[in-house]
């Protein structure tokens, strides 16, 4: 009798019909919540031009005062002494005092009051704010380890519904900071949600639909939706026109999510790998009725059987797990090189991507309309990727998206440099490819990363290097802090981590068209004799299977979801 292992039973329940349309449905939903939640911190910290206050300042225009600040060094933060009219009558003279500004005259972008105008965080305070950033940062990486291990227990549901309050208790929160201390503790506890609220909805989606429906469906859902909710927290907050409000809308769909646990079925998967078969049942019944499909009793029967099998051989397996554990493959010096390397590339990538995504002020341009130029940047980015990775392999499009997207971000930061007024458009036009090219690097070093891991350790060390890049990016508003002491820094800085990363990638091997190593023996032994720039000769492949395939690379993706 034929073994009915999950895939075909789910076949028979429907892979493809009403609960697969209704899960893509949520999963669009819930990436707009992530989107908005995630970049919210981003939005309520956009820094409006602002001048030292004065009382004769009071009835002048923005555009006066902005005339009388212009010969001083820091307009922004030069306290003025006293102010007079120019003899001639035109324009005014004005002298600096020595005391530090305590209150400022704010040209609200587009009418919104952001955070740091709100409680003055400007000038030397505007560390308090990065501060917050940081701490919402170190926040997803603990949630990160935290629902992760949650999600093992009591369920990827259960998980994901807590993570999302998580991230409505800490955005609540945030309404109600007015210090560093309060500010900094409710960002932690809203990053807690940041990578969990969007990672176990994946797994679950992934489990329960068709290989052909996960790499359109999906990817078009996140490409989409995840730009929507770019776009719209940019202009809720300005047609709410205060931060604390936006936070509150912000806050408020994440309780939606709880609605999720009535709506998705629990990971028939997970039940099984808790010995809940019943349960598993269960669920693939309500799969099946929701799409309107008939069941035998004797099909979930041999469903039962299948698990039972599969679970008394993996007591055989036990020793082999044992055996292959992130030490083990620390043992062996090749693949241990590789590991460190492939470390180092996604961290650095990480962090390049945190940063490039919130470096939108002082570019000339409202930062509202550059998040949505930004946001528009990523369902184009995805596709080429997409398309680089399967023609010209993952190593050329690894290193080449890492080169071009560093000297991009090198050019800006040198106009920014060199140019007391640069060319707002050309400034754009540079930041605009270094969003795309570093869109383009982030996805293509995930799925590299992924295939070069042999998969008895796969798991555990990609759990490993998304900690570290959560870690890492704790150091992202800081770099952007630095261009208050150096216009520019930020960028090449950005442009030498970038060309550092893609040195690191050039010292790795190719995995298009080649058998991915499963076992540590045949890490080891992965892409020896291969030179730096090999993957530049194309060759056919050489009767391997081709790790772009459908399932392959669903696999990589389900596995990657499981452990960022």
């Amino acid at each position: 009798m034929t073994a009915m292992d999950f895939e075909k039973i789910l076949g028979k329940c429907g892979d493809c019909h009403r609960y697969q349309y209704m899960l893509m449905g949520l999963y669009g939903c819930l990436m707009f919540i992530v989107s908005r939640h995630y970049f919210a911190q981003s939005v309520i910290s956009f820094v409006p031009e602002h001048w030292c206050y004065h009382e004769q300042l009071e009835n002048l225009s923005h555009s006066d005062i902005a005339a009388i600040y212009s010969r001083f060094e820091n307009p922004s933060c030069t306290r003025l002494e006293s102010i007079t009219p120019a003899p001639d009558g035109l324009g005014w003279n004005a002298t600096a005092s020595p005391e530090a500004c305590t209150r400022w005259i704010y040209n609200y972008d587009h009418g919104f009051k952001s955070m740091n105008a709100d409680l003055n965080w400007v000038c030397d305070d505007a560390y308090k704010a990065r501060v917050g950033q940081s701490l919402f940062f170190l926040g997803s990486m603990c949630g990160t380890l935290l629902f992760g291990l949650l999600g093992d227990r009591i369920g990827r549901i259960r998980a994901m519904v807590l993570a999302n309050w998580c991230g409505f208790l800490g955005d609540s929160a945030t309404i109600f900071a007015h210090s560093l201390l309060t500010f900094s503790a409710s960002r932690f506890a809203s990053g807690l949600a940041a990578e969990a609220n969007a990672y176990l909805m994946y797994i679950l989606v992934l489990e329960y639909v068709s290989p052909s429906m996960r790499n359109v469906g999906l990817n078009l859902m996140m490409a989409i939706f995840y730009c929507l909710g770019m776009i719209s927290a940019s202009w809720h907050a300005v047609f709410l026109g205060s931060w604390r409000s936006f936070m509150a809308w912000s806050a408020l769909p994440q309780i939606m999510v709880t609605f999720f646990y009535f709506l998705v079925q629990e990971s028939a998967q997970w039940l099984v790998t808790r010995h809940d078969l019943e349960g598993a049942v269960l669920r693939l019944r309500r799969v099946a009725k929701f799409n309107r499909r008939e069941v035998s009793e004797a099909d979930f029967e041999l469903f039962r059987r299948h698990c039972k099998v599969k679970e008394s051989e993996a007591s055989s397996q036990v020793s082999m797990q044992k055996q292959a554990r992130l030490l083990d493959a620390l043992k062996t010096p090749r693949l241990r090189r590789r590991l460190i390397l492939v470390l180092l590339v996604f961290t650095i990538i990480t962090l390049c991507y945190n940063t490039m995504s919130r470096n939108v002020e002082g570019l000339g341009m409202s930062p509202f309309v550059l998040f949505t130029l930004f946001a528009l940047t990523l369902p184009p980015s995805g596709i080429v990727q997409v398309q680089a990775q399967r023609h010209v392999g993952r190593k050329f499009t690894s290193v080449m998206s890492m080169s071009v997207t560093g000297l991009l971000t090198a050019a800006s930061g040198i106009m920014l440099r060199m140019c007391k007024q640069p060319s707002v458009g050309m400034t754009v036009g540079l930041m605009l490819a270094s969003r795309f090219g570093i869109s383009v690097t982030s996805g293509a070093t995930m799925q590299m990363s992924a295939e070069l891991v042999p998969t008895c350790v796969r798991s555990s060390v990609l759990a490993v290097i998304h900690v570290m890049g959560a870690a890492l990016s704790f150091a992202s508003p800081f770099i952007l802090h630095l261009d208050r002491y150096f216009r520019g820094a930020s960028s090449l800085i950005l442009c030498l981590l970038l060309l550092l990363s893609a040195w690191f990638c050039l010292l790795l091997p190719e995995t298009r068209n080649k058998k991915l190593p499963m076992s540590l023996a045949e890490g080891e032994e992965f892409g020896r004799g291969e030179g730096m720039f090999a993957f530049l000769r194309r060759g056919k492949p050489q009767d391997l299977e081709d790790t772009s395939s459908e399932d392959n690379k669903e696999k990589l993706m389900t596995e990657k979801a499981v452990t960022c």
